[in-house]
């Protein structure tokens, strides 16, 4: 049976890309740490569109994690035929001062879970002609960034690992989309704890639903680099156009503290 399987779905832009691929029919394995919520989740979205909907609770930043959801997969005859990597988290200070096991942690989950989880599901891909795969990016992956260092460079490496294996997949029936929001209005903010910063306090951001919608329509269009908003889209490209020092001191100046 073919399902899409969604990580860091209990929340965020995780959840409403699961509810925009129940209305379109899909059956769904959502897995996060959270299993009371991937639960109600899953209750909500069978009982609202006919589908079958499976939950999974792993910390997916642990080594063995990706390898023990792909058995999952194989033991419950799952057939993953859409890979949403979307667990992914955030941190905001120097980078001198923060926390190196909390970082650690984030390059585990935003870089090694996500290429990890791809190796183990494009095979069978590859051998049915038929698979897409949307890894959450960010505009971050665009930019250095002050204050988010670690972040920033997790997805840069997560834009620059789906170019490439979008570009080796071609004619296979397989695609591979970069999805790359800039701030959206989600729990992801206060995760990191970057309440006051400039780039997100007091600004009016898009709801996860409709970046969700966004990131949905260009994987099954086969979109290899999704950017979402207008002037996201320009921003992604003003670092093409300046030194990178200037870049860089403009991030630090955009989402540095209001005080």
């Amino acid at each position: 049976m073919q399902y899409a399987l969604i990580t860091g779905a209990s929340s965020g832009i995780g959840t409403e890309i699961a509810r925009v691929l129940a209305t379109k029919g899909y059956n769904l394995l959502l897995v996060a740490r959270s299993g009371d919520k991937l639960t109600a989740l899953a209750n909500e979205l069978a009982a609202a569109h006919n589908i079958t909907a499976k939950t999974l609770s792993s910390d997916l930043s642990k080594p063995d994690a990706p390898a023990q959801v792909f058995q999952y997969t194989q033991q419950e005859g799952i057939e993953v035929e859409v890979l949403v990597n979307n667990a992914g988290f955030a941190d905001f200070g120097e980078f001198w001062l923060a926390n190196w096991d909390k970082n650690a942690e984030m390059i585990d989950l935003n870089i090694k879970t996500l290429t990890h989880l791809t190796h183990l599901f494009l095979p069978g891909m590859v051998a049915r002609k038929s698979g897409r795969v949307l890894n959450v990016a960010s505009t971050a992956a665009f930019m250095p960034g002050p204050l988010m260092s670690v972040y920033y460079a997790t997805k840069a490496y997560v834009l620059s690992f789906s170019e490439a294996i979008a570009n080796e997949l071609m004619g296979t029936g397989v695609t591979v989309t970069a999805l790359c929001p800039g701030p959206t209005a989600s729990n992801f903010q206060s995760k990191a704890e970057m309440g006051d910063s400039k780039l997100v306090k007091g600004a009016k951001l898009p709801s996860a639903l409709v970046v969700a919608e966004y990131g949905v329509k260009a994987m099954l269009q086969g979109k290899t680099v999704a950017i979402h908003g207008f002037m996201n889209r320009i921003l992604a490209n003003i670092p093409r156009l300046l030194p990178r020092k200037i870049v860089a001191g403009m991030v630090r100046n955009a989402q540095d503290r209001t005080h």
